[in-house]
């Protein structure tokens, strides 16, 4: 009697140890797919402000003949592509993404004092792209945020928190609009 009862228990202790086995896995699996949303999320961010960094000059060579004397415009565009270019982590990104928002929003409102300009056919194209890659990054910096939220919910939450320990995943930063991108540019007519 004693051999069938350890045969219960020896079934009992290994389906438990499998269980907890699987069940940790699971876990583990879960924040690895998280971690990778994340990247994949912020790749996909990356790609965007590359485009936009690369026709910033385009539309600058445009503007410049109409613009002669728009010069603090022009620096501003320049720091702030510059500020891209040397971005590396997300928050300096985020930060270098703001200043060109900003910067575009300003070259944009006083291009409305150059008609000739506003009526050229490279710079409205120029600018549709701009506005749609600007539409873009908005889309892709919200499901990134999304992807961020999720994956610091189950850092901190039992008993995900353990594996997330013991994996060392931190907390990820959101990506987050700059004061200067919630200002409204003024426009002097």
């Amino acid at each position: 009697m004693a051999t069938g009862l350890e045969t219960i228990l020896g079934a009992v202790t290994a389906l438990i140890v499998v269980s907890i086995v699987l069940w940790i896995i699971i876990i583990y699996n879960g924040l690895v797919m998280l971690k990778n949303n994340i990247q994949k999320a912020w790749a996909n961010i990356d790609v965007l402000l590359k485009q936009r960094s690369s026709e910033v000059p385009n539309l600058v060579s445009i503007v410049k003949g109409y613009m002669k004397y728009e010069k603090e415009v022009f620096t501003r565009i320049t720091e702030a592509r510059a500020a891209t270019t040397q971005a590396t982590s997300i928050q300096e990104k985020a930060r270098a993404n703001g200043m060109m928002t900003q910067a575009l929003k300003s070259l944009f409102a006083v291009a409305e004092n150059y008609p000739k300009l506003k009526a050229g056919e490279n710079f409205l194209k120029l600018q549709k792209r701009i506005t749609e890659l600007e539409n873009m990054i908005a889309d892709r910096r919200e499901f990134f945020n999304d992807s961020v939220t999720a994956y610091n919910i189950r850092i901190q939450q039992i008993p995900d928190t353990f594996i997330a320990r013991f994996l060392k995943y931190e907390k990820e930063t959101l990506f987050e609009a700059m004061e200067e991108e919630k200002k409204v540019v003024k426009t002097v007519f």
